[in-house]
């Protein structure tokens, strides 16, 4: 039976936010907190706990069911196996919540939760076939092929931001070299800024001037200075296109999407990047693959992993 209310959660690196969300995608209540610098376990889940109870307690609309989006590894029953930017492993979140609520329980990587709410809510509402990528801090994404969401043997598949753009290229904050999100990333696009700037300081003081200092420099940064006409921001949104154009084409090429939708903060910044990183792609990629291919902005933005995590859980 599928559930009139649901609670969608997202525990992210910056927040923590609980909410009411309605059959159609829609949020109806929320409550949210800052993170915090050291997020212990036991502490979120109190916050969660507290939220799930008074969410909807109002207009008495009743949420039977939880789903969690966490910015982490998450296995298959519930446990959150690594998740870096809380300094969590093995967290046993589903088992906690359960415990603690008493209510039924899901617990999602976000991005997944993110993809599944622009499936079902979003700009890829209508398709069986496609791809989802969120490109913020670091890139994450999500495969619909068919209809069905693609899992992995180890509830990992998705993680698009490291497959290799370039063997042997620049260093990834996992253990490879060269990953896409090496190089389109928002950490990976200010080392590139920043780069740029101590090898032609004649040229960094649109970015230098956006920032304050070198070491300020961020993607945020970037945007700022290409917004205001910066030639060396522009030529670092031109080569930042062309790597992200040319993990298009491995996506197009390698599942065959009827839609690839492009999200998260690097898009909301510089959302010139979704139509350039297409044309890349339509250059390159396998005709076949680009048979009725759509290259969409999300539609989502913000509020889609609390979403995706409330559909996913009303639906399970």
């Amino acid at each position: 039976m599928t559930l009139r209310w649901s609670l969608g959660v997202d525990v992210g690196g910056t927040k923590i936010e609980v909410a009411l969300v309605d059959g159609d995608g829609r949020v109806v209540e929320r409550d949210r907190r800052p993170t915090g610098a050291a997020p212990d376990p036991a502490g979120v889940i109190a916050f969660i706990v507290g939220a799930a109870r008074a969410v909807g307690a109002g207009s008495g609309a009743a949420a039977p069911a939880v789903g969690v989006a966490v910015a982490g590894q998450v296995d298959r029953a519930g446990v959150v196996r690594g998740a870096p930017n809380l300094g969590w492993r093995d967290v046993p979140l589903r088992a906690e919540l359960e415990r603690a609520l008493g209510r039924r329980v899901l617990v999602v990587n976000d991005v997944r939760a993110a993809g599944w709410a622009e499936w079902r809510h979003g700009a890829g509402r209508g398709s069986d076939d496609l791809v989802a990528l969120f490109i913020g801090t670091g890139v994450g994404g999500c495969i619909v092929s068919g209809g069905h969401m693609l899992e992995g043997a180890g509830n990992s598949a998705g993680e698009l931001g490291h497959t290799t753009l370039v063997a042997g290229g620049r260093p990834c904050h996992c253990r490879n070299r060269g990953c896409l999100e090496a190089y389109v990333g928002g950490w990976a696009i200010a080392e590139r800024a920043r780069e740029a700037s101590r090898a032609e300081p004649a040229a960094a003081g649109g970015l230098l001037g956006a920032a304050g200092a070198l070491e300020r420099i961020t993607a945020e940064t970037v945007a700022a200075a290409h917004a205001a006409g910066d030639p060396l921001a522009g030529r670092l949104v031109c080569e930042t296109a062309e790597y992200l154009g040319a993990g298009l084409v491995s996506v197009a090429n390698a599942l065959n999407p009827e839609r690839i939708i492009l999200g998260g903060g690097v898009i909301e910044g510089l959302p010139e990047l979704v139509a350039a990183s297409a044309a890349v792609a339509r250059e390159r990629a396998l005709p076949a693959a680009l048979d009725g291919l759509a290259v969409l902005r999300a539609a989502l933005v913000v509020d889609a992993p609390v979403i995706g995590a409330a559909a996913l859980a009303r639906e399970g």
